[in-house]
């Protein structure tokens, strides 16, 4: 386990000010790779609703999953601001729906996106891969 977080965080060149990761495994991995890195770490919640607390909440709907669902992500405002350089960290990535709406949170608070580490790229839809970018430790064919 111990290796896990740097090898995430040294699939890019560029070091993150914040790792994002979504709810569950994401939050685990992302927090390994936060910690390695000496950074802040951001859960990204499922069904994300401001009736959690009275905080405001950046939220986005993602396309649909590999069980054809549309979630709602988001995390409460201000967690990643202006002038971060965020990653996102997550265990698999099947759609790239899940890193995409991530993306698209990051770019909602003025941040900048570094791009998606996952342990196992299992991308149905290879462009994501350059598009995203979204780098991985092991490929699904490898499994």
């Amino acid at each position: 386990m111990r290796a896990i977080g740097p090898a995430l965080a040294g699939l890019y060149d560029e070091t993150p000010t914040v790792v994002l990761g979504p709810v569950s495994r994401g939050s685990l991995v992302g927090s390994l790779t936060a910690t390695a890195v000496g950074v802040g770490f951001v859960e990204m919640r499922k069904d994300a609703r401001s009736s959690y607390d009275s905080d405001r909440w950046v939220r986005r709907t993602t396309g649909p999953d590999y069980r054809d669902r549309h979630e709602v992500f988001g995390f409460r405002q201000g967690l990643i601001a202006p002038g971060d350089h965020v990653l996102m960290v997550d265990d698999w990535a099947d759609t790239g729906m899940t890193a995409r709406t991530a993306r698209e949170l990051v770019e909602d608070c003025g941040a900048h996106w570094i791009g998606a580490a996952c342990i196992v790229d299992g991308l149905t839809d290879p462009r994501l891969r350059h598009d995203l970018p979204l780098r991985a430790l092991l490929d699904v064919r490898q499994l």
